[in-house]
């Protein structure tokens, strides 16, 4: 099914916006309805009289106000019905079921010399907006960003900020995709932050949630049927419609917001929330068109579109004249589950595919995920496609992230299930890889706050997501007899805030130090900076260790090498310098004596070193 450009072209700009020297201009698609009409809503939070919109024809609705501006709150009706928030709203001020806020975009930027990060540069710091300080805003992020800096981070990746219900929420249960959560500050927090990041050399990524809409606030159906389909299905029911009847609107909501984070806000793009589940059977796909009006709408910046999607296709990072879809990266996450079940030993639900041997963990190093074909018991069929058809930095590698640590049924992180020692090697192995690296706020100092799952639904949608969270768990061996915290409880949420005066105490600060110093020589190190295929390999040393093998451009070479447990013994070239290990007292760790003597490597698990081969 092809589609014409000149069908998509034809959807007129939808939402409310202010047309200089005309006031406040409206557009509704509402197909099928007779009649949609603005209620203004007055400075004490009263609705006043309706007023009807114009029948465009095609579905389409328009009026406007002459004389009125940004700070108009309304609400709409729908053949008397509602009346209803705008699904196109660019701000919720009230939460998603309060009026609508007519907004402009007219900050002040000052980032005109900024042109983002190369794409292969990125190192991603996952935020999430309301757990990252104590005030939970983007504001209060401000005078973070230059630790962020300092540490060697170059991009940050905040969860996302879609309009959701109540004022805490991991943000996937969004249903305003235009209008910033207010209690994180609105757009225009929102954009003093992304200018600051700017300002102190830093990229801001958005997540981006395009595979379904939560199901509180979620106004959609009350518009228009053609929002969703049941053609498609998705976990969380039927699919958002990409390519049925009525679709070419459908698909203009996400484009225009695509264009709306990039432009309006200056993001430097975006990550893709299970880009698996945004079905799309007609051309070109959805994703696509996502990555060409992402960069349309850069002005010159260098933008990405990363991508979470778990059936391991170098298609999505194809260009479109190779047949691909045409995505910067994709979430790589074999790395993830290899790691665990090697260190922490998890064999449960999805970590029943992964052995964690050295083997396997070797050949996920070199290929980039370890699933290239071969049939996964858990899925039940064949999974993945050659990862050497991809360029390394579009692997996105990860030891924790807000999934893997969130969806514990504690919210526990890395740290509270393998020693510091094994937490030091397992950050080592990861920082030096190849692959684009993303760490989860916090990570860097190993917090031990946790990140559990915790919603702000009304109450009956909340009884049932607090009684679903705990069926979920039930079946595993670990959480037997535990009480699985209640999404619901504000004692949740505020449990999962970063402490930040623990990255300080000295079993914490060691490791902040091992960050900066592995990313600092990520940055630096011509070895490290060769992220080609040909020039790494990994290998197992035995049933406990392995090396991961650096080389530049010049002949030298850099050895990452990783023991799990035991005693590792390993003879090196002559001439082998010992750059860095693990298990120094300046990292947090306990040994006194450096691990290379004489040319033997002598590591004591867990640990990890680098080493220097010259020649």
């Amino acid at each position: 099914m092809e589609r014409a450009e000149e069908t998509r072209s034809q959807v007129p700009r939808l939402g409310a916006w202010v047309e200089p020297g005309q006031g406040v201009r409206w557009r509704v698609w509402a197909p099928g309805h007779q009649k949609v009409e603005l209620v203004l809503y007055k400075q004490d939070g009263q609705p006043g009289t309706p007023l009807p919109l114009v029948d465009e024809g095609q579905g389409f609705f328009s009026t406007t106000l002459p004389g009125e501006g940004a700070g108009v709150r309304y609400k709409l009706r729908v053949d008397g019905a509602g009346p209803f928030p705008d699904p196109w709203s660019r701000s919720q001020p009230e939460g998603v079921h309060g009026p609508s806020e007519v907004v402009v975009p007219d900050f002040a930027w000052t980032d005109a010399g900024w042109k983002g990060v190369a794409p292969e540069a990125h190192v991603l710091y996952e935020v999430h907006v309301g757990t990252a300080t104590p005030e939970g805003t983007f504001e209060a992020l401000i005078p973070r960003l230059r630790s962020f800096k300092e540490l060697g981070v170059t991009t940050l990746e905040l969860l996302p900020l879609a309009s959701f219900p109540g004022a805490r929420n991991w943000g996937y249960d969004g249903v305003d995709l235009f209008a910033p959560q207010a209690t994180y500050g609105g757009p225009q927090g929102l954009r003093r932050l992304i200018d600051a990041a700017h300002a102190e050399g830093l990229a801001v990524l958005i997540d981006a949630v395009y595979n379904h809409f939560g199901p509180d606030g979620n106004y959609l159906s009350c518009y228009s049927p053609h929002y969703f389909t049941h053609r498609h299905h998705t976990p969380w029911g039927d699919a958002v419609n990409y390519d049925g009847q009525g679709s070419e609107v459908v698909r203009q909501l996400v484009l225009s917001n695509v264009e709306m984070w990039i432009r309006d806000y200056h993001a430097d793009g975006l990550r893709l929330d299970a880009a698996h589940a945004i079905v799309d059977e007609g051309k070109p796909h959805l994703l696509t068109e996502i990555v060409e009006r992402a960069r349309a709408s850069a002005g010159g910046r260098q933008v990405v579109v990363f991508a979470e999607d778990d059936r391991n296709d170098t298609r999505l990072v194809r260009s479109p004249a190779q047949g691909g879809l045409g995505l910067d990266g994709v979430w790589a996450d074999d790395f993830h589950h290899q790691m665990r079940r090697a260190f922490a030993g998890d064999n449960e639900g999805y970590y029943a595919d992964y052995t964690g041997s050295m083997e396997d963990l070797a050949r996920t190093l070199r290929q980039g995920w370890f699933y290239e074909g071969q049939v996964s018991q858990v899925h039940g069929h064949p999974r993945g496609t050659p990862g050497k058809d991809a360029e390394p930095w579009r692997f996105v590698h990860c030891i924790q992230n807000h999934d893997q640590v969130g969806n514990r049924a504690h919210g526990e992180r890395l740290g509270a299930d393998v020693s510091p020692a094994a937490f030091r090697a397992m950050s080592t192995l990861f920082l030096l890889a190849p692959y684009t690296p993303l760490l989860f706020m916090g990570q860097e100092w190993n917090a031990s706050t946790p990140f559990i799952y915790f919603t702000d639904h009304n109450a009956e949608l909340g009884r049932l997501v607090t009684e679903g969270r705990r069926k979920e768990f039930a079946g595993f061996k670990r959480f037997a007899g535990s009480e699985v915290p209640d999404p619901q409880a504000v004692e949740t949420f505020t449990r999962s805030k970063l402490d930040w005066s623990e990255a300080e105490r000295p079993e914490h600060a060691g490791v902040r130090a091992l960050y900066r110093e592995l990313l600092r020589l990520r940055a630096t190190d011509a070895s490290l900076r060769e992220r080609r295929r040909g020039q790494f390999d990994a290998r197992p040393l035995g049933k406990d260790a392995l090396v991961l093998e650096r080389r530049g451009p010049a002949g030298g070479a850099l050895h990452v090498l990783l023991n799990v447990r035991g005693t590792l013994e390993h003879r090196l070239p002559s001439g082998a310098e010992l750059v860095l290990w693990s298990e120094a007292p300046r990292f947090g760790g306990a040994s006194k004596k450096e691990p290379l003597r004489s040319g033997v490597l002598r590591l004591e698990g867990p640990a990890a070193a680098v080493i220097r081969i010259t020649g």
